[in-house]
């Protein structure tokens, strides 16, 4: 069976983001960029050079292994139902943040999960402007590494009272009254904001700067790699009812906390049904 080398694979996103990422970074020409299912939802040259690039690498270096990336998804849906069953898969975003990509916002990443068996055993986020990885792998730790610095393992913040509690929570995806109450509770905490960028989000997270993450819309490519590398660093994530986020989840929502007091916490005073 074929195994998979987290650093080489870390390598492909790296080279990726050099070729095909970095070089239209604030250089796209007017038909570079698309809309797919609204005019929030975009893709780009960019996307879909970067998952050609890696898709390529990634087909030559681990045969047998299935490859789900966001572009080819897009072009063929059934590729994701043949995730729950894959013996190993890799997932990958070419760009997480594209949004933020075309607007010429360098808040934007690489992103790859390794998925073994059901479960999710490897995590990859690539800062193409900062040249560094966050990473793990099950069991092993979260770690910061990169741009010839010493690897940093990562360890998330500490529980703290829900009013003095800052995060991200992405409500775009959560019908119009139950994100009306939402929204009204997030007065309770201190802070609330979000980058359009699950990518950043994570890493940040990661880093211990912040007490929770919400999402709602669960596509793998986007939050595969960021829920294992959180709870590598020492977070509890579990989906709106309580149970663990497999890599065949696309819905039931997504609450990240340093604890599962605090999950509990943050699930019955905000993020609310």
């Amino acid at each position: 069976m074929t195994t998979i080398d987290i650093n080489a694979l870390a390598l492909v996103l790296a080279q990726a983001a050099e070729a095909e990422i970095r070089p239209r970074f604030r250089a796209l020409g007017k038909g570079d960029i698309r809309t797919k299912a609204d005019a929030n939802d975009l893709v780009t040259a960019a996307d879909e050079a970067a998952e050609r690039f890696i898709k390529r690498e990634v087909t030559a270096q681990f045969p047998g292994v299935l490859f789900i990336g966001e572009e080819s998804v897009a072009a063929d849906p059934a590729l994701l139902g043949k995730l729950a069953d894959a013996e190993l898969a890799i997932v990958v975003d070419p760009i997480d943040g594209t949004f933020n990509f075309a607007a010429g916002v360098p808040l934007f990443g690489v992103m790859a999960a390794i998925v073994s068996g059901g479960e999710t055993v490897g995590g990859i986020i690539y800062d193409p402007m900062g040249d560094d990885f966050v990473m793990a792998e099950k069991g092993g730790g979260a770690w910061q590494t990169g741009d010839h610095r010493p690897a940093v393992r990562l360890k998330t913040r500490g529980a703290a009272p829900l009013e003095a509690m800052t995060g991200m929570a992405s409500t775009s995806f959560i019908d119009r009254e139950r994100r009306a109450r939402i929204l009204s509770n997030l007065a309770k905490v201190a802070f609330v904001s979000n980058y359009r960028c699950a990518a950043h989000e994570y890493r940040t997270f990661a880093g211990g700067n912040l007490h929770y993450l919400m999402y709602n819309k669960l596509m793998p490519w986007d939050h595969l790699a960021g829920t294992l590398i959180v709870q590598e660093a020492g977070a509890y994530a579990a989906r709106f009812d309580g149970s663990a986020y497999k890599p065949h989840h696309v819905e039931g929502g997504l609450l990240v906390a340093p604890d599962r007091e605090s999950w509990e916490m943050l699930r019955r005073e905000v993020f609310v049904d």
